[in-house]
């Protein structure tokens, strides 16, 4: 099945810390195994600013469209498609190949050829986009593609497109820190992608500690997950770990075995993560920072201890993701905020001028 021959408009950077750039573009036909979807909408990301402000440098040359959390409707597909034209998906922000030999052993995150839009591809800052069709997640749900609300997240389809990395990315942490009930989470750094962490480990019977020193972003997951929230900047190192390890006697949970998620992308946030870790700990580094700080490796060996990354999120564990939000278990419609497209460039400085504090979700 092709598209009819028709245009299809993106926002470009087109060099760090220059203005993007509109451009018209005529829309591709898939070739096998490759979609064609109409952005209904985009998040935007830290990981967009980094790009445009920062010197990372995406691995696509410029011109390039950012934007990396698209949910949209597949308007074409080629030969080999798991998706139809006129289904409602969410695009993953990572897709490996699945077939080179990190792929067969289980091993995605690391794959060579895996696509990212907005970095490997030109992404969804934009009308339409072209994708691999292999790991685009159905989302269900009679008006998905008209903008009705979804299930019980009182979201659009728009709104969902968030998942695609602030809730699927803590999601696949959440998982590999096989967290269940009555565990001790702790979750630094609120922001978009801490929140959800924070959510999602509730949902899965966690007993959830948030460090955050924004007040706003503490109350506002007051009624979503959060059992203990602490203020990073009104106490030490020391203290803060005594009344983490006091609340967790109260709780009847114990000094082992806490999974610590760095959701912060700072470097006091990476260090009051480190000074938490303790006998049989699992620590998440889930947020980025170029910065680096100073720790002694030895703790690990030590408290037998556990640290690893994480990067993106394995499309075959979108749906399940995607089903804590449409079963109301996440909510996502409280954080986010809707802004046309057309916005991109003043939208993409307030969030750095830290004007915005929802997660920004662009529509064309």
């Amino acid at each position: 099945m092709t598209a009819a021959h028709s245009t299809g408009f993106r926002w470009e950077m087109t060099d760090p810390g220059a203005p993007l750039v509109r451009t018209e573009f005529d829309l591709p036909r898939p070739e096998v195994g490759q979609a064609l979807v109409r952005v209904a909408g985009c998040g935007v990301c830290h990981t967009d600013l980094g790009f445009l402000f920062d010197g990372v440098r995406p691995r696509h040359p410029l011109p390039l469209a950012l934007g990396h959390e698209v949910s949209g409707v597949v308007e074409a597909v080629g030969e080999g498609s798991p998706v139809s034209a006129g289904q409602a998906v969410i695009v993953p922000a990572v897709t490996p190949c699945g077939e080179c030999t990190e792929c067969r052993a289980g091993r995605g995150p690391t794959c060579p050829a895996q696509v990212m839009p907005g970095n490997d591809v030109q992404g969804g800052f934009a009308s339409h986009l072209l994708v691999p069709a292999r790991g685009l997640c159905p989302v269900p749900g009679e008006g998905a593609a008209e903008g009705a609300l979804l299930g019980r997240s009182g979201c659009t389809l728009a709104e969902l497109s968030v998942i695609a990395d602030a809730v699927t990315t803590p999601y696949q942490a959440v998982r590999r820190a096989e967290v269940g009930a009555r565990d001790l989470a702790i979750v630094v750094g609120l922001g978009g992608v801490g929140g959800y962490c924070a959510q999602i480990a509730h949902a899965e019977g966690a007993v959830v500690v948030g460090i955050e020193p924004d007040a706003t972003r503490r109350e506002g997951l007051a009624d979503h997950g959060l059992d203990l929230a602490i203020d990073p900047g009104a106490e030490d190192a020391r203290s803060l770990r005594k009344r983490v390890r006091a609340f967790a006697a109260e709780q009847g949970l114990g000094s082992s075995g806490w999974r610590i998620f760095e959701c912060s992308g700072h470097p006091a946030g990476q260090s009051t993560a480190w000074s938490l870790l303790g006998p049989d700990a699992h620590l998440s580094v889930i947020g980025f920072t170029r910065n680096a700080i100073e720790l002694r490796l030895a703790n690990l060996m030590a408290f037998d201890a556990t640290a690893r990354g994480n990067w993106g999120c394995l499309p075959e564990l979108y749906p399940q993701a995607l089903q804590l939000v449409l079963d109301g278990r996440v909510a996502v419609a409280p954080f986010v905020e809707t802004f046309p497209l057309a916005e991109v460039q003043s939208v993409l400085e307030r969030v750095r001028d830290h004007q915005i504090t929802t997660r920004p979700v662009l529509i064309p």
